[in-house]
């Protein structure tokens, strides 16, 4: 980006021209989510652990259960979104936990750009690399139980919205309990209330799709809850975590 020109006058009384260098809130943005990418490529695990998780649900449910097919399709769209569900919840707790482990947090509080933007592009990163790989794998596992095919886009597209809202009001708790040697159990008591609206919607939009109701409804729905959250969570994410790391 390009800096911008000052101008100055000497002693002498002439004029100098100062050029300042460039900065500014898009580029804070872009070095915040270039370095969380770099950072959880380098950290493979964190980002299979969610996708391994839910594969292996869904594999394992129809050896439980019955490997009926009008059974497994019955409970199909619930059984996906909870086991997303459950997936992108492993992984909240890691979202800021290195970043405090080795101070970097504190730095991000102490710079002059906004707070709830630069926590909002760690979201980001987090949906990026947990909430879309889930929402693409959904229809592949959908076949496994014997989800009908006309419903394999409604289920992706609703995965893909309601995932990005799980992970705005995920990180909330994840700032609340980032500075919890222990926080995992009570990140999840307070998160899982919050996310059945998002649950109860997305399933909603899946069955809708296999009956043939039509999911605009739900999926409208579903798009307003994650404008609600685009609102308002960045602000509250900050404020967590003022609180977690000033007390």
């Amino acid at each position: 980006m390009a800096g911008s020109e000052t101008q100055l006058t000497s002693g002498d009384g002439r004029s100098v021209s100062r050029r300042e260098p460039g900065g500014g809130l898009a580029v804070a943005l872009w070095a915040t989510l270039r370095r969380d990418l770099l950072l959880l490529m380098r950290r493979r695990s964190e980002v299979l652990n969610p996708l391994v998780f839910f594969a292996l649900v869904i594999t394992l449910f129809p050896i439980g259960i019955s490997p009926d097919p009008q059974l497994l399709a019955t409970i199909a769209p619930g059984l996906l979104w909870v086991a997303a569900l459950l997936a992108a919840l492993l992984s909240l707790d890691s979202l800021f936990r290195g970043d405090y482990d080795d101070g970097s947090l504190e730095q991000l509080l102490l710079t002059p750009q906004p707070l709830p933007m630069l926590a909002l592009a760690k979201v980001t990163v987090h949906w990026l690399l947990t909430g879309l790989p889930l929402a693409l794998m959904a229809p592949v596992l959908g076949i496994m139980l014997s989800l009908p095919a006309g419903s394999y886009l409604v289920l992706a597209f609703s995965l893909a919205l309601g995932t990005a809202s799980l992970s705005l009001i995920g990180a909330i708790g994840a700032a609340l309990t980032v500075g919890l040697s222990r926080g995992g159990v009570l990140l999840s008591l307070l998160v899982l209330p919050l996310y059945i609206p998002v649950l109860i919607f997305g399933a909603g939009a899946v069955q809708a799709a296999i009956v043939g109701d039509g999911a605009a409804a739900h999926l409208a729905i579903l798009g307003a809850l994650l404008a609600l959250s685009l609102m308002l969570a960045p602000w509250a994410i900050a404020a967590s975590l003022r609180i977690s790391i000033n007390g």
